[in-house]
């Protein structure tokens, strides 16, 4: 299974250590503006022979998908099969975008613990990758059992705050870290919430986190691949 997941994870381009930008719905990540930023996060990866992967905002992931070569995974997925669901988005269309995985619980879009399960188990039979986010080490230990690629670590209370979570409470990450690893070795952790530079990069490695999940840091930038290249320096 071990040999499995890491063919599985290169085949994919997710070698870790590895930087996730989430670029949400704002407004410097709709349309054409979404696009280049996946164009710098594409050329970075390419110059600094780095892993970086992209959500880009719902509407745009199939274009974005098919625009670069790094791996895309959607913001969200619902807990429904193909059928009458106007509005909700399914795994199937999901991989039919062109995404390897989807992201999942981000604490702007919470989901049920048998909906997370729901959708870990599904997405595995369709060959995508889930990165589960959560809160505090107790939820992270349960969504590990799970068995999903990646649970992403991010204190609410420290998102978009500039104030790094593997600074301002490490113990979150190494804690997490711990937890999970007991229950899926093989699953990768990240941690979240507050991430700006290559300095906060490196404290979460460092705490054992196989990588990082930011939006703002790098989407709202004044200057986004000069805060990228700054983010992987950390690694």
């Amino acid at each position: 299974m071990g040999v499995e997941w890491r063919l599985k994870e290169e085949r994919k381009g997710l070698e870790t250590p590895i930087i996730v930008i989430n670029v949400k719905a704002y407004a410097e990540s709709i349309g054409q503006n979404g696009l280049k930023l996946a164009k710098i996060c594409e050329e970075v990866a390419s110059e600094r022979g780095v892993s970086i992967a992209i959500c880009p905002q719902q509407v745009f992931l199939a274009q974005v998908a098919s625009s670069v070569s790094i791996p895309c995974f959607a913001q969200h997925a619902d807990a429904v099969p193909p059928g009458s669901f106007t509005g909700f988005v399914t795994l199937e269309a999901v991989k039919e975008a062109g995404a390897v995985g989807t992201l999942l619980n981000h604490s702007e879009h919470r989901l049920k613990i048998a909906d997370i399960e729901f959708l870990v188990s599904r997405a595995a039979s369709l060959g995508l990758l889930t990165i589960v986010c959560t809160n505090n080490v107790r939820v992270s230990r349960a969504v590990a059992a799970l068995k999903p690629y990646s649970v992403a670590v991010e204190p609410p209370e420290l998102i978009g705050t500039g104030r790094a979570v593997s600074k301002v409470d490490p113990a979150v990450v190494s804690d997490t870290v711990k937890a999970v690893k007991e229950i899926h070795e093989e699953c990768v952790v990240l941690c979240g919430a507050g991430i700006t530079n290559g300095e906060d990069v490196r404290a979460a490695i460092e705490l054992g986190a196989d990588g990082v999940l930011l939006a703002s840091g790098v989407v709202k930038a004044e200057d986004p691949k000069k805060a990228l290249l700054d983010l992987v320096s950390g690694i």
